[in-house]
């Protein structure tokens, strides 16, 4: 008998999951609370309908590095495409492979837990939810495999007095565009992807953003060497094959030489290979413009204005 399996998820993992499954003979079941492929790249402005990118959100590695092994972007979509080519992208591998059958839309899973003779065999007992007709149930299956990102779901950060604080307060998952912040003080804590992101599209608008970092980071051009991706400069041979703590000074010699980033404020403590990199094409500009200024990490939060570790304040209301 061939064995089921639950994917949850139908985004990027979940729709080479089902392939994978059918590649090995076996049967997939996928649930997906949204009504399209592509999960988080979906871009969608209410924030209570789960996790979306930003409505400007360019993926940050090129489509040759992105794309699945066995079935390469097509050569008339952008290096680094736009959140909406990536679905497009998503969508044409489902439609390739013949994915979509397999595929449930707006069904929400409440709980996944062992079956009563798991021990001999290995099954799950999966409790789903039709969001559409209110009818809940629940399957058992050979095996599940959980495919909702590490993006679903937002951890928000408290700091001293952040209830007193009389601005608006949002994390970057509820974000979506930047109206409604014209003309505002505006500050983003944290510098990964999103930060960074936010913190130059803000830029534009607000009367002045303020990005605040513990660590700093090595932040990262799109665009390389006589114009190709960075990506794939960065993963030429010669490079790959150096020491891990050659490659380090190599690269961290390069990004600097783009511009220095302890005159910006941006030197983190760490080697290039240590942590995740920041890619952003506009950070440096925003701050040479003055429009985004680097701040030390939020030591508390007060009524209409924030206190950071170094002792400035900066009103932010």
């Amino acid at each position: 008998m061939t064995k089921r399996v639950a994917i949850i998820g139908a985004g990027a993992s979940g729709l080479t999951a089902i392939k994978s499954c059918l590649d090995e003979g076996l049967e997939p079941v996928c649930f997906e609370k949204g009504n399209e492929i592509g999960g988080l790249w979906n871009f969608h402005d209410d924030a209570q309908e789960g996790a979306s990118v930003f409505h400007s959100t360019i993926i940050n590695t090129s489509k040759e590095i992105m794309c699945y092994s066995d079935f390469p972007a097509p050569k008339e979509y952008p290096n680094f495409m736009h959140n909406t080519w990536v679905v497009k992208y998503f969508k044409l591998y489902a439609n390739h492979f013949g994915l979509q059958k397999y595929i449930h839309f707006n069904i929400a899973v409440d709980s996944v837990k062992p079956s009563s003779d798991y021990d001999t065999t290995g099954k799950w007992n999966l409790t789903y939810t039709d969001t559409e007709k209110k009818v809940t149930k629940t399957e058992t299956f050979d095996a599940v495999l959980v495919c909702s990102g590490h993006h679903a779901d937002p951890h928000n950060p408290k700091f001293p007095g952040q209830d007193e604080f009389k601005g608006r307060i949002v994390h970057t998952h509820d974000y979506k565009v930047p109206k409604s912040y014209e003309d505002k003080r505006i500050l983003v804590i944290g510098i990964g992807n999103s930060g960074g992101d936010a913190a130059v599209e803000l830029a534009r608008v607000g009367s002045q953003v303020f990005l605040s970092t513990r660590r700093g980071s090595w932040v990262l051009n799109r665009v390389s060497d006589n114009g190709y991706p960075i990506d794939i400069v960065g993963l030429r041979r010669v490079i790959q094959a150096l020491p891990l703590s050659l490659a380090n000074i190599v690269v961290a010699k390069k990004l600097n030489n783009r511009f220095n980033h302890a005159n910006y404020g941006l030197q983190p403590d760490y080697p290039p290979f240590a942590q995740h990199p920041m890619v952003n094409d506009l950070l440096p500009n925003e701050i040479l413009s003055g429009r985004v200024k680097i701040k030390a990490n939020v030591k508390r939060f007060m009524a209409n204005s924030v206190e950071f570790e170094d002792g400035d304040r900066k009103s932010v209301v």
